[in-house]
């Protein structure tokens, strides 16, 4: 058992969140991170423990083109904001993780400025995966190298290089020491070296306990990643798929079909991350044809195995698209303040609080408790963890569901209606596009 196990997520794209500058100047630090602590307070009454945020540190653009990973970037302020922000949330009861970019640098990260200076000569050329001085590139260095994704803003680092290996753990044991941080998120953990990965499990498992590695990974069989020796978890893409399509499709198979998938590819003690949006993927309420299936999308989210998170402002049931190539409008500038109200008057920010409680309050059965698929059709979903019964519907009118039963009575935590097992089966009526979690009122 480790806090991890029982943790509700959320998730904040600081540079967004701040309103910071898209280019960075490398000018005098900004502290826009103060602006971030009433989110604290957010975080904490939502019913969120742990805040995973990134990308903090010093990058020209977007956080991802690291420039220096031991300082915070200018224009979200100091290393000192840092430390206080980290401590006010653990202070909170809040966890914190950071993004940690590793597969890549920027092209203003020391190394790679003194290939450009040195060219051959360079003793950090072996820093970098396949660098060739008989090649070219857009920016006319003269050399070329392998990237990421295609961009060679994003140079690709030689993870099998024993120097950059303990360059990168010296790199977590500072952001142990200095910040107190409880884990790191692995960007691009699906493109990175295995062994590699295996030495930052090593120093994680060191470093502090309890300290978590959860990796960012699209496809594939997760337990390559997952396991023992690499990472404690990752990115669940395929639920997170699942759990719009299989509303927009009227198709509950696709969701429990990938939750058996999960089951396949990693033993139930390995609990994937959960999420429906996120800084690189179009707005849950962009993405559902129906907005009314937002709450049967997020009851599932909290409910399903696994660790649920949710990407700051979309409690509130904001919207965002990616234009024309730029993921600038998934990571807006949001003003909590103009949300005091929502807390009351705006259903998804209050269906997000009820269930943040809920998860609290039955924290056992959603972290440890089996998972019992009851009933299935296109339409309805229903399924035991431990005691608690589960029980969504998709369709646009009232749908019923009959399901076996182990109490006499039962309480809806959502609705907070009571209903009456007869013959050890339960029927539940759900409205249109409605949930329940229903808990043994004995």
């Amino acid at each position: 058992m480790a806090w991890y196990d029982e943790a509700v997520f959320y998730h904040i794209y600081p540079l967004g969140l701040s309103g910071a500058p898209h280019e960075n100047d490398y000018g005098e630090p900004v502290h826009r991170l103060n602006e971030l602590f009433p989110w604290i307070e957010h975080i904490k009454r939502l019913g969120f423990t742990a805040l995973y945020i990134g990308p903090l540190f010093q990058s020209v653009g977007h956080g991802y083109e690291t420039t220096d990973y031991r300082l915070l970037d200018s224009r979200l302020g100091t290393n000192e904001d840092l430390k206080n922000y980290v401590k006010a949330c653990h202070d909170a009861g809040i966890k914190v993780i950071f993004d940690g970019v590793f597969n890549h640098t920027g092209r203003d990260f020391f190394a790679f400025k003194d290939i450009q200076e040195h060219r051959e000569n360079s003793q950090y050329i072996d820093w970098y995966c396949n660098v060739n001085f008989l090649g070219n590139n857009e920016y006319d260095d003269g050399f070329s190298y392998d990237n990421w994704g295609g961009h060679n803003l994003l140079v690709k680092l030689n993870q099998r290089n024993p120097t950059v290996r303990d360059y990168i753990c010296d790199v977590i044991r500072f952001w142990v020491s200095e910040f107190d941080i409880d884990g790191i998120r692995l960007d691009a953990a699906d493109v990175l070296d295995f062994d590699f990965m295996k030495a930052l499990r090593y120093t994680a498992d060191t470093v502090k306990e309890d300290f978590w590695l959860m990796g960012e990974v699209i496809h594939g069989d997760y337990s390559r990643w997952a396991n023992e020796n690499t990472l404690h978890s990752v990115t669940n893409y395929a639920l997170h798929k699942g759990l719009y399509s299989g509303h927009n499709d009227h198709n509950y198979f696709e969701i429990a079909h990938t939750v058996k998938r999960t089951f396949e590819m990693v033993p139930p003690h390995i609990r994937l991350y959960n999420f429906v949006d996120n800084h690189d993927v179009e707005r849950i309420f962009t993405k559902l044809n129906n907005k009314a299936h937002y709450e049967p999308v997020h009851i599932l989210l909290y409910t399903l195995p696994g660790i649920p998170s949710v990407y700051y402002g979309s409690e509130f049931g904001i919207e965002g698209i990616k234009e024309h190539g730029s993921d600038y409008s998934l990571r807006p500038y949001i003003n909590l303040e103009d949300h005091a109200s929502d807390y009351e008057n705006n259903p998804c920010t209050a269906l997000i609080g009820k269930l943040g409680n809920i998860h609290a309050a039955y924290r056992n059965e959603f972290a440890y408790a089996d998972y019992r698929e009851l009933a299935l059709t296109t339409g309805q979903y229903a399924f035991a963890r431990g005691r608690l019964i589960v029980a969504v519907n998709n369709a646009d009118e009232e749908s019923t569901i009959n399901v076996e039963a182990h109490a006499h009575k039962y309480e809806g935590l959502i609705s907070g209606s009571i209903l009456e097992s007869n013959d050890g089966r339960l029927e539940i009526k759900l409205a249109a596009c409605k949930g329940d979690i229903f808990v043994p009122a004995e």
